[in-house]
């Protein structure tokens, strides 16, 4: 099988465990804006302020935060129930930002590429740049989304929890995910809780996230 065959079959056999997982591929219409303009140009930083105006969010870090996890989301959750190093990368990426839907995220060609945080670390600098939200928080994002998927991927029958923890576990030993938080043995269930917050709780009608370290 070719690496584009892989890349297209694994995504099509986990895009059913819930939108999050749905990963498409290919150029979209000329509403999408190439991945590389979130690393330059105004698109970015009008995307988080959109993001501000929508969620009544004061402080920008907020809206950063929101972005980012968002972000994250529709690109890690595919990658973790798929296990594969897609490419990910803002040059092989379209994205589109509506203010009454939300963020879009595609990929343009389906083939393999560098480690996911290698991939996502440019736009955590990208991000950092326009908004001086702490890099740790962007990165506990990340992590708190791979936790997310991996519980979604344990309800939908692909692994064990014990697999899922296994696996979550192996990204914790080593930057940027070091220290990001902790699984909590739960029979049957994956748990976490990570060491850094969102700030979704600092949106007017937000609330604290499940893995959030200040639900006491």
């Amino acid at each position: 099988m070719s690496e584009f065959a892989e890349v297209l079959a694994a995504l099509r056999q986990v895009r059913g465990i819930n939108p999050f997982f749905a990963l498409d591929v290919g150029r979209p219409d000329d509403s999408w804006l190439p991945g590389t303009a979130l690393l330059e140009g105004p698109a970015l930083k009008d995307t988080i302020d959109a993001i501000a105006t929508r969620y009544n969010a004061g402080e920008p870090r907020v809206a950063a935060s929101l972005f980012f996890l968002s972000y994250t989301a529709r690109l890690l959750s595919p990658l973790t129930a798929t296990n594969l190093p897609i490419d990910v990368r803002p040059s092989n990426l379209w994205w589109h930002h509506d203010r009454a839907t939300g963020l879009s995220v595609r990929i343009d060609v389906p083939q393999l590429g560098p480690r996911p945080v290698e991939a996502l670390a440019p736009v955590v600098e990208a991000v950092h740049a326009v908004v001086p939200v702490a890099r740790g928080l962007l990165w506990g994002n990340a992590m708190s989304n791979i936790a997310g998927a991996l519980k979604m991927v344990v309800r939908a029958g692909v692994l064990t929890a014990e697999e899922a923890e296994e696996r979550g576990n192996q990204l914790m030993t080593a930057p940027p995910f070091e220290g990001a938080g902790e699984f909590i043995p739960f029979p049957g269930e994956v748990t976490f809780l990570r060491r850094s917050c969102c700030l979704y709780y600092r949106v007017a009608a937000g609330g604290k996230c499940g893995d959030c370290p200040l639900v006491k």
